[in-house]
Formats: C-alpha cells, sequence, structure tokens
C-alpha cells in the first residue's frame, strides 16, 4: 500500500486521471472542512510511492475533484463557497475559471449555467453521468430519493424512494445501463435495476455508519467499493451469497474519497479526515481477472 501524507489537509474527494495511470488528484480542506482553505493536491504515483505534483490553495474547503475527459491537465473542483474551479495542471498561478452558481448543467465555453434542474427536497450529494446514455444523469439526496434526470426533457425521468435515509453517494454500473447503486446514512447500500424499482436487486449490509461514497469497478460487473464514516472501506460482489469480500481499515477517521484506476485494474484510491491519500489493490482482487465484456 502507497501513502501520501498531507499535513494539515482533510481530504473529502479522490480521483484517478483517466488518461495518465499514473496520476490522480486529492481535494481537502483546513480543520475538517468548518473552516480554513482548501488545497486541490495533484499527485503521481510510482513503484517508490507517491509524490507531490503540483498543489493550488482555494480560499475556502475543497469538497470534491473530477478530472476532464477532454483534456489530461484539467481538473474541476467544487467549495464550500458554492463555487466551482476549472484548474489547469500545466498552470501554476490559479484556476482558469470560477463558476459561481450551483444545481446548475455548465459549458466551460461560457460563462453561465446552460440548465437548472429542480424537483429534489433536500440537499443533493451526488451526481453521476451515465456512461451508456449522454443526456441522462442520476442524483441522490438528503431527501432519500435517487433521480434519474434527461437532459433533453429538463425534468426528472424517475424518481426512486431508495433510503429513509440521507442519500450520500451514487454510482452507475459501467456494464449495464440499467443497474445503480446508492449509499446512505442508514449504513447500507442498494443496487437498484431501472425497469423495476418496487425493491432493490441487493441490499448490501456491514458498515456501522454512514457511507460517504461508492464506485462501481471498471472492470467487474457486480463488483463495487464503498467508504464510510466507520473508518473502513469495503469491497463487495453482489452476484454473491455472502456479498461482503474485504473490509479494510487502514485509516483512523472518516473515510471520504473514493476510485477505481481506469487503466491498472483492481486498484483503488482512497482519502480520509487522517490527512493520508492511499493507494492499493485489496487482497481479495489480487488474482481476479478483469470481466471479459
Amino acid at each position: 500500500m502507497k501513502t501520501f501524507r498531507c499535513p494539515s489537509r482533510h481530504g473529502y474527494a479522490a480521483e484517478i486521471s483517466p488518461f495518465l495511470p499514473s496520476r490522480l488528484a486529492c481535494a481537502a480542506s483546513q480543520h475538517y472542512g468548518i473552516a480554513g482553505c482548501g488545497t486541490l493536491l495533484v499527485l503521481d504515483q510510482d513503484e517508490g510511492g507517491i509524490k507531490l505534483i503540483r498543489s493550488f490553495d482555494w480560499n475556502d474547503g475543497l469538497f470534491d475533484v473530477t478530472w476532464s475527459e477532454n483534456n489530461e491537465h484539467v481538473l474541476v473542483t467544487g467549495a464550500g463557497d458554492g463555487s466551482v474551479q476549472v484548474w489547469d495542471t500545466a498552470n501554476p498561478r490559479g484556476p482558469l475559471q470560477v463558476l459561481k452558481e450551483h444545481t446548475q448543467e455548465w459549458d466551460l465555453e461560457r460563462p453561465q449555467s446552460l440548465c437548472t434542474f429542480r424537483g429534489h427536497e433536500g440537499v443533493v450529494y451526488s451526481t453521476v453521468w451515465s456512461p451508456h446514455v449522454t443526456s441522462c444523469f442520476a442524483s441522490a439526496s438528503g431527501d432519500g430519493t435517487l433521480r434519474v434526470w434527461d437532459v433533453k426533457m429538463g425534468v426528472s425521468r424517475l424518481v426512486i424512494p431508495a433510503h429513509n435515509a440521507e442519500i450520500l453517494s451514487c454510482d452507475w454500473c459501467k456494464y449495464d445501463q440499467n443497474v445503480l447503486v446508492t449509499g446512505a446514512v442508514d449504513c447500507g447500500l442498494r443496487v437498484w435495476d431501472l425497469r423495476s424499482t418496487r425493491q432493490p436487486v441487493a441490499e448490501l449490509l456491514g458498515h456501522s455508519y454512514a457511507i460517504r461514497r461508492l464506485k462501481f469497478s471498471p472492470f467487474h460487473r457486480t463488483l463495487l467499493a464503498s467508504c464510510s464514516y466507520d473508518f473502513t472501506v469495503r469491497i463487495w460482489d453482489f452476484s454473491r451469497p455472502e456479498p461482503l469480500l474485504e473490509t479494510l481499515e487502514h485509516h483512523t477517521e472518516f473515510v471520504c474519497g473514493l476510485d477505481f484506476n481506469l487503466h491498472i485494474p483492481n486498484q483503488v484510491v482512497d482519502c480520509a479526515w487522517d490527512e493520508t491519500v492511499k493507494v492499493y489493490i485489496p487482497a481479495s482482487l489480487a488474482d481476479l481477472q478483469p470481466c471479459a465484456d
């Protein structure tokens, strides 16, 4: 396991570049995100460990990060002041753009949002584009619902009362356009088939506190990972009678960020409030071959 320490910075989100298998980013905040500034950490991993390539500071906490899928140097972060920052790793001077609306769909060619989507009755904690249908995305909210939206229609096409608790994360299966997973404050993960939503396909239990983030594997149809305020990362395969494959307890604080490497099968990155970023292949996945389809 490789570890990078970021003193006085508490990790909230981590993501591996879709272009470079060794490049990753972490969005972190001072003072657990309650006060102080935020820092975007751009990191590289090799056989010797993880090293810092560049860091960018913002005057409020940073709570999420994602890489551009069109430019290997560009990232986007979300801050506690309600703004979105667009960064270029080749430009050390500051963000390329700062966008100051929220709950919007953005086009970087223009300073205003393209669309506003309304319908949730609580905080929206997570959104994810469908990897199969370009005009669709899903959102998870504190109102306990999972919603599927169509950009062309401007409204939600499907509303699923997924949990009787706040939903903090959702993700789309990379192999099936009808399958999503949700993770909630009730400590459970639920796998949903959009063709029949009366009950989940599977319910995955094991965490003892809220599930902060989850990700489907890009290499296996029924494999996913989750991280939680119980200080653990858990690996699941919902096709098995005993779906919990592994519990990793390598953090000493809330684990908030999680991602799979798109280039290196079964490699995971996570980050936590204990001021560390970790990269590893879980033991339960070490000998698992990528899905044929």
